[in-house]
């Protein structure tokens, strides 16, 4: 048998740990593995969220708020053990939970808002794993001004060990968005080795890391890609003083059709998650025209990843 390299060997074991244990994106009607954040569809309450996901093609949906409520333990659907009729509303659209996002900012160096958040954190894994989730994504976020670029960083990876530990036994993956300072594959893929553990990962936001950190898809794919668990993608154009215009999936100018067809060849078996910040911005388009363009744009780029 041939003997792996150390590129090899990492290559694989990230394919292996991008495929959820819950998740299973094949049913009865045909699907690609998309999803979408909820911060795209602010207005939508939850029979509304799971009848359009169906309808419009996605297989799952990424938690972030539902109708302004941004702490989803609060949520009736998933307070108590109400989440259990909502994991079986789910199961009967064929819909996964593709990951729940929490407001969580790893830099914080407030002492109590910084615990506030990491008990936040440590709710959504608990609800994550009930409703048969992969992952609960955080944020590193900031450096923070005053303070050197280390001290931040190694708070932020005390963080990441301690969520870590905390998903031990929940078979939940925090994932680090690349988000905020935190968009450039070198400093990302060393935050992620430092924490060193298997229960931690990155949630590749392809946008940042293009529009903010400047890289081309391939040189912060060749750098994060064994740590990789979750993509979010969306669209804009620059606007000056690094700032962007959002607009429609494939009216702006982020590479999507590369960093799509560079995900596919490299084997990425996870969902392709739009993020469509309507939550913050709401002079966005409404998820009603966003979305199905998202999926009508994504059969183009993925006509070989339908599930049968």
């Amino acid at each position: 048998m041939k003997k792996l390299d150390r590129r090899s060997f990492a290559k694989m074991a990230a394919l292996t740990a991008a495929t959820p244990v819950f998740m299973n994106l094949t049913h009865a009607k045909a699907a690609l593995p998309l999803s979408f954040s909820t911060l795209g569809c602010p207005k939508w309450d939850w029979h509304t969220i799971l009848e359009q996901g169906s309808k419009m093609g996605f297989a799952g949906i990424e938690f972030r708020g539902i109708q302004g409520e941004m702490d989803l333990t609060k949520r009736p659907e998933f307070a108590g053990t109400a989440w259990k009729a909502s994991l079986n509303e789910l199961r009967s659209r064929s819909l996964r939970v593709a990951g729940l996002g929490a407001s969580t900012q790893l830099h914080q160096p407030d002492a109590a808002k910084r615990q506030e958040g990491m008990d936040s954190a440590k709710k959504f894994i608990e609800l994550a794993h009930n409703l048969e989730c992969p992952y609960v994504r955080v944020f590193g976020d900031k450096f923070v001004e005053g303070e050197s670029k280390q001290v931040t960083s190694d708070r932020i990876v005390a963080g990441l060990r301690e969520l870590g530990k905390a998903a031990k036994g929940t078979r939940v993956t925090v994932l680090m968005e690349t988000h905020g300072d935190f968009n450039r594959g070198d400093m990302l893929r060393d935050l992620i080795k430092r924490a060193d553990t298997k229960q931690v990962g990155l949630l590749w936001d392809a946008h940042h890391t293009v529009m903010f950190g400047n890289e081309k898809p391939a040189e912060t794919w060749e750098k994060i890609e064994a740590d990789v668990r979750h993509v979010h993608l969306k669209d804009s154009r620059r606007k000056g003083n690094n700032d962007v215009q959002y607009v429609l999936f494939g009216d702006g100018e982020v590479p999507l059709r590369e960093i799509v067809t560079l995900l596919s060849k490299s084997g990425y078996s996870g969902f392709y998650s739009l993020e469509w910040e309507k939550g913050w911005h709401a002079e966005l388009e409404e998820p009603e025209i966003a979305f199905p363009r998202f999926v009508a744009k994504m059969r183009e780029f993925l006509p070989s990843r339908e599930v049968e």
